[in-house]
C-alpha cells in the first residue's frame, strides 16, 4: 500500500476474481490496472488436451499466450492474492515466470498462499482498502489444488531479486517479492 500511495503512474496487474473496488481504488491513485482471472479460466475443459503418450494434459503454452499475453506492456506492480494455490501444478512455474517476465526490474508483487490444508478454505475476491487491511469476499467454490511450503515457494520465486515472508491472517502467508 505504501508503495502505491507513494508511487505516480503504476500500471498494476491485479490477478484475481476481478474487483470494481480494486479497480475504482487503483484508478484513484492515478494508477492503470488490468485484471486476468486464472483460476475461472484454468477450470474450463478447452486447456486439456492429449499428450502424445495419450493422457490428457493441461495445455499450459496456449493458456499463457491468452491469458497473460500483454502485448509488450510491462507492470510495475503484480497482486497475485492466492491464485497458485488454485492453479493445476503443472500451470503455477510457467504463470509465475511468465510474471517474471512481464514485470519491470525492481517491480513489487504481493502474492497469498494457505498456510495449511483447511478444507473449508474458500476461493476470495480481495479488496484493497486505503488501511492495511484487505477486505475479502467469498468468490466461487474452487478447492485449493495444493498447499506450498516456504521451501517450495523460495524454489517458485528462483527468477526473482529478493522476497520476504509474512504471516497473515486466516492461514494465508504474504509474500512480498521484488522483480
Amino acid at each position: 500500500m505504501k508503495h502505491l500511495k507513494s508511487q505516480e503512474s503504476l500500471r498494476v496487474l491485479d490477478i484475481g476474481p476481478t474487483s470494481s473496488t480494486n479497480i475504482n481504488y487503483i484508478t484513484s491513485l492515478g494508477h492503470s490496472i488490468y485484471m486476468a482471472n486464472l483460476v475461472e479460466e484454468a477450470l474450463k475443459p478447452e486447456w486439456m488436451v492429449a499428450g502424445e503418450d495419450g493422457e490428457t494434459k493441461f495445455d499450459v503454452g496456449s493458456f499463457l499466450e491468452s491469458n497473460l499475453n500483454f502485448s509488450g506492456r510491462k507492470f510495475d506492480v503484480v497482486i497475485l492474492w492466492d491464485t497458485a494455490d488454485y492453479l493445476p501444478e503443472s500451470l503455477v512455474e510457467p504463470v509465475l515466470s511468465r510474471l517474471h517476465e512481464v514485470m519491470e526490474p525492481g517491480g513489487l508483487m504481493l502474492a497469498f498462499f494457505h498456510a495449511t490444508a483447511d478444507p473449508a478454505a474458500s476461493f476470495c475476491r480481495y479488496h484493497l482498502t486505503d488501511t492495511e487491511m484487505v477486505e475479502i469476499q467469498k468468490a466461487g467454490s474452487y478447492p485449493v489444488v495444493q498447499i506450498y511450503s516456504n521451501r517450495k515457494v523460495e524454489t517458485l520465486l528462483k527468477d526473482y531479486s529478493a522476497y520476504r515472508f509474512f504471516l497473515a491472517k486466516d492461514n494465508l502467508r504474504e509474500v512480498i517479492v521484488t522483480r
